[in-house]
């Protein structure tokens, strides 16, 4: 198997454990280091099953770790660099935001130089 086609499966599949958003906040939160079910239950507002359930996914693809404390479990990333990685994902889609603010204002522009009045957005039926 090429090279390219493993590592391209590879990040297909941490892109996969990463779409979704608790999993994505939690990988954010435990940026300032390990933090126990309980306390990302609180920050992300939701279920402790919801939290745990999130946490055995990232746990099972390596993303983070547990360590044991009597009956609490604190979890932290196996690299932190991911946290960061995330942010990369932000500036992402700040720079795309701004194109598309851009292009909303030069269409405002454009109609108002063609003489053609904006027109309401309208929702699509299904």
């Amino acid at each position: 198997m090429p090279a390219r086609h493993i590592i391209a499966k590879e990040l297909a599949g941490l892109f996969g454990v990463l779409s979704h958003p608790d999993r994505l906040r939690i990988v954010e939160e435990l940026r300032g280091g390990e933090r126990d079910v309980n306390s990302l239950q609180e920050l992300l507002g939701v279920s402790h099953s919801r939290t745990s359930q999130n946490l055995a996914v990232l746990r099972l693809n390596r993303v983070v770790i547990e360590r044991r404390d009597g009956r609490h479990v604190f979890y932290r990333l196996e690299q932190p660099e991911l946290a960061a990685w995330i942010l990369d994902g932000v500036r992402f889609l700040e720079q795309g935001s701004a194109r598309a603010e851009a292009t909303r204002s030069a269409i405002a522009v454009v109609r108002q130089i063609w003489g053609q009045p904006e027109k309401p957005a309208t929702r699509k039926r299904r």
